[in-house]
């Protein structure tokens, strides 16, 4: 046998001795996730329930109000025939408007897409088991999280150690990105519970296997466009910021081949985009999300400041009932006046008609020298009785972290840090730097545009406005980054490959490996709860939230 013969030889041993290790890994990750899947359950001892927070309970809710019922409005699902909570169901995670029956309903504040499609998974579930999320919650509600979450990610581990296989040089690197992949993110650690993380993971790993082959000029189906614009777009669904994301993958597409770029890779994103905009017309009957209704809507008019006290008292002062008359608004008997901020703000509220308005002082003063009362439409849907999202209500780091600084420390090496939590991520900027280096064409433009992508997602977020400044609220790990793990774990191979080149350098990459295990796993059974930093630092009495 000639020496190149061998040589093949050998190496196909080696990568089959590799893919032992990889699917060994996947085994016991997904078997272990599979396990606390079956073992999820609340907090809540008397009302238990396989949702673990609000977020979740949002998804899930519409799921069930679209599966039985046939619509997006919540109101059945979470509040029982007498108007209370229903324990387990129940989420703050709402907005309140007026649907299409003309009467004003409860709704998910999450977007549409996702929880429209598991709609149809649980119609599927419904018709095979015959169980429902109503009489069979525990079991209908793993069975969909198991199908949902742990299937898609089996895919997406196997594909992406065929990523691995083709950007690593050493053994010990590859398998070291592969068990760093299966046991050291936040990826795994939110799979026991219904969210827009982990389907975006899922859907970058989707991407760049369809994609990979056209930028190393290896492949260029048709059929690659189109999954890489499907999968790409579907990201951006569920994780707005990673628009840059699709943006950069149709652009790196466009520029191997235009015409396969507009004719595959942009109807198929302009497939998810009509879903997404569809279903969230169809549920809200606006355009916008949520998200964007939360202040008021145009100035109508102005009224002097002296109806303050007939607001206050509740009553509809004569000035407010001329302007409702001009403006051929409704206006009954029972009409009212509820006071939302003290001697701030409040809203005009006709029952019959389900006419509501915003009654808003004006602190600038007008040219006579007085303030004013706007009257303006109803646009803030987070504003209803009860509702959690005022700033008296608001708690711990929901209230948003004042100092930007202070946010960025926490965010990189503090409490919630990508650093901290994650220290495997700092070989991924170290391999980011190799590869910028000495990489080939394409691994310096791969390189490069993870870096780009992370600094204008992460300065998006640091950006924020206060309130969203909250770390993600209460939950393990900033998860508004999680959709770059795929990225970072591809940036990492050549860091991986230089530190097993020696005994320290092995010994460094465990280290940060074990702390990055560590923290996935801190938050095994419950991923909305608080890092272990922060919970250290909270009983050091080094934080205060």
């Amino acid at each position: 046998m000639s020496a190149p013969a061998e040589s093949l030889s050998v190496s196909a041993k080696r990568a089959s001795l590799r893919w032992s290790i990889y699917l060994l890994l996947i085994t016991i990750a997904l078997s272990s996730l599979t396990a606390r899947i079956m073992r999820v359950e609340s907090s809540d001892r008397k009302h238990p329930s396989p949702f673990l927070s609000a977020n979740d309970r949002s998804r899930w809710s519409t799921i069930r109000a679209l599966g039985d019922e046939g619509t997006y409005a919540l109101d059945d699902i979470i509040f029982d025939a007498q108007g209370n909570r229903v324990r387990g169901w129940h989420t703050i995670d709402l907005v309140r408007h007026r649907g299409p029956d003309g009467k004003e309903h409860y709704y998910s504040s999450k977007p549409t897409l996702m929880p429209t499609l598991l709609a149809g998974q649980y119609w599927l579930v419904k018709q095979i088991t015959g169980a429902s999320l109503a009489t069979k919650t525990f079991y209908v509600g793993r069975i969909m999280l198991v199908l949902s979450n742990v299937l898609p990610l089996a895919v997406a581990l196997w594909l992406l150690g065929r990523l691995v296989e083709r950007v690593g040089l050493s053994d010990w690197g590859k398998i070291f990105v592969m068990a760093s992949a299966c046991f050291g993110t936040f990826a795994t650690t939110f799979s026991i519970t219904l969210n827009n993380h982990v389907t975006a993971i899922v859907c970058v790993v989707y991407t760049l296997a369809a994609a990979w082959p056209i930028w190393r000029d290896e492949a260029s189906s048709w059929w690659r466009f189109a999954v890489a614009g499907l999968f790409a777009a579907l990201t951006a669904a569920n994780e707005l910021p990673a628009l840059s994301f699709l943006v950069m993958v149709g652009a790196s597409l466009a520029w191997k081949s235009p015409a396969k770029t507009a004719v595959a890779f942009l109807p198929a994103a302009l497939l998810v985009a009509l879903g997404a905009f569809g279903t969230n017309y169809v549920a809200h009957g606006a355009w916008k999300t949520p998200y964007a209704h939360r202040k008021d809507g145009p100035v109508i008019a102005t009224l002097n400041i002296d109806i303050v006290d007939s607001l206050n008292a509740g009553q509809v002062p004569p000035a407010l009932r001329e302007v409702l008359d001009e403006h051929n608004l409704p206006r009954s008997e029972q009409a009212v006046v509820q006071t939302r901020t003290p001697g701030a703000r409040w809203s005009y509220w006709d029952e019959p008609s389900q006419t509501r308005l915003a009654l808003v002082l004006e602190s600038e003063l007008t040219d006579s020298g007085n303030s004013r009362i706007e009257v303006r439409e109803w646009g803030n849907w987070y504003d209803y009785e009860g509702t959690y999202w005022t700033p008296d209500r608001l708690s711990g780091v929901d209230r948003g972290e004042p100092s930007m600084a202070v946010y960025a420390l926490h965010t990189l090496v503090g409490h919630h840090g990508i650093f901290s939590l994650t220290p495997i991520w700092l070989l991924s900027f170290v391999g980011i730097a190799f590869w910028l280096r000495r990489g080939d064409a394409m691994l310096k433009a791969f390189a490069l545009g993870v870096l780009i992508l992370t600094i204008v997602v992460y300065a998006f977020y640091l950006g924020r406005p206060q309130i969203d400044r909250n770390y993600g609220g209460v939950t393990s790990g900033l998860r508004w980054m999680f959709w770059f793990i795929p990225l970072w774990l591809l940036t990492m191979a050549p860091a991986a490959d230089w530190l097993s080149r020696s005994r320290r350098g092995q010994v460094i990459a465990l280290v940060l490996l074990a702390v990055s295990v560590f923290s996935a796993y801190y938050g095994a059974m419950n991923p909305w709860s608080h890092p272990w930093l922060f919970d250290y630092w909270t009983q050091l009495g080094w934080i205060e939230y």
